[in-house]
Parts: C-alpha cells; sequence; structure tokens
C-alpha cells in the first residue's frame, strides 16, 4: 500500500492510529464501575499541559489499523466499547461506530468536543478545554460535561460549559490527578453549594488499574 493510499484509507476512517486497547472498569463520569473495553486512538493537538497520556498526541507513532479489525477485537471483551484518546474527533468515527453498532454493542466516546462530531453514540462524554472549545453539535449531543478542576478560574470555565450543554447533560467536576489534594475541598464546598453539578473521581486510579 501506498502512503497516498492509507492516507486516503485514514481520511475515510478505515484505518485509524489506534496507540492502546484493554478491557478494565470505567473510572470516571457517569458509567464508573462498570467494564468496559477500551479503544484509545492516537492524536491530539488541544494540547493540555495536565494530560496523563501525553505519549497520544502525535498520531504517527501509532500504526494506522484497520477499522473492521479494531471492531472484530473489541467485542470479544465487552457489549460496552468506550472511544477515547487523544482525540478522536480529529478522525472519521463512522464506520468505526457503524460496525460497532452492527455487533448489537453500545458505543461510548470520551472527547473535548474541540473537532465535528461523527459517528453514532449511545454516549457521549464531554471534557472541554480552555485551549480550543468544543463545538456546537457536541454541546447540544453530549449526555454528560466533565469539567477537570485544575485551579480556581477552572469553576468560572465549568460554569461556562454548564451553560451551553443541553438541559439533559449530568454536570461533572473532576480534580486534576496531580492536584487533587488541594483541589478536592475545593470541589466538595462547591458541589455543595451548586448542587446541580457532581464530584467525578479518577476511581481507577484507586483501584489501580488502566
Amino acid at each position: 500500500m501506498t502512503r497516498r493510499e492509507r492516507q486516503e484509507l485514514i481520511d475515510k476512517g478505515l484505518l485509524l492510529p489506534l496507540m492502546e486497547e484493554f478491557y478494565t472498569i470505567q473510572g470516571e463520569g457517569f458509567h464508573k464501575g462498570t467494564a468496559a473495553y477500551f479503544v484509545r486512538i492516537g492524536g491530539c493537538d488541544v494540547g493540555c499541559h495536565w494530560c496523563d497520556v501525553k505519549e497520544s498526541w502525535l498520531a504517527e507513532l501509532h500504526p494506522p489499523t484497520e477499522t473492521e479489525k479494531i471492531v472484530e477485537n473489541a467485542v470479544k471483551y465487552s457489549n460496552t466499547i468506550v472511544v477515547t484518546g487523544g482525540e478522536p474527533l480529529m478522525w472519521d468515527m463512522g464506520p468505526l461506530t457503524a460496525q460497532l453498532k452492527a455487533k448489537g454493542v453500545q458505543t461510548h466516546i470520551e472527547t473535548s468536543g474541540a473537532y465535528e462530531l461523527s459517528g453514532t453514540w449511545d454516549w457521549i462524554c464531554l471534557s472541554p478545554k480552555k485551549m480550543k472549545l468544543p463545538t456546537e453539535r457536541v454541546y447540544e449531543k453530549a449526555h454528560e460535561l466533565k469539567c477537570i478542576i485544575y485551579n480556581k478560574d477552572d469553576f468560572r470555565f465549568a460554569e461556562e460549559q454548564a451553560a451551553k450543554v443541553n438541559k439533559d447533560c449530568i454536570l461533572y467536576l473532576q480534580p486534576e490527578w496531580s492536584k487533587r489534594d488541594k483541589v478536592v475541598p475545593m470541589i466538595v464546598d462547591y458541589v455543595m453549594a451548586n448542587p446541580k453539578w457532581k464530584v467525578s473521581l479518577q476511581t481507577h486510579k484507586y483501584l489501580n488499574i488502566p
């Protein structure tokens, strides 16, 4: 296959830069504590300085993998498939989700929303970032909003984002892991004063699993 042919397949979503895939327990947000198969797609230009998967940023480091093979492997493990990154919406998610839905599984995505929404999703976790804001359509479709709290200004940002999502979207505040000792008390106080919000913790890190 030539480089041009490979790029055409990537552009169509028939090849995706697969960083890793694993079966584990969902650690965050609404579905925390439930088993799910994670597919981590490489490539992200949002650039969060506190990102804990910076090795996902460069798509070129991760082999273009046939979408069909990703699906075949994923459905062996779980009926809930979580697509994460990186930023998976940098790529066309249509072929991946179409094949997953044809297998009868649930499709979840974790995204910053910085790129146009593609694919068919049963659950959209929107985690917006200040550096590159979500598109309007992602705000409209999100099932949960997960705002990471690194400092006090992030509460202001979280409220701005909450004002843009649909009325049924569940609102979460999650401490940035390296600052958790400092910001958890702030989050607790904030949620008690503003009960439309819920607390999300990275429980998989407490469980010491992927």
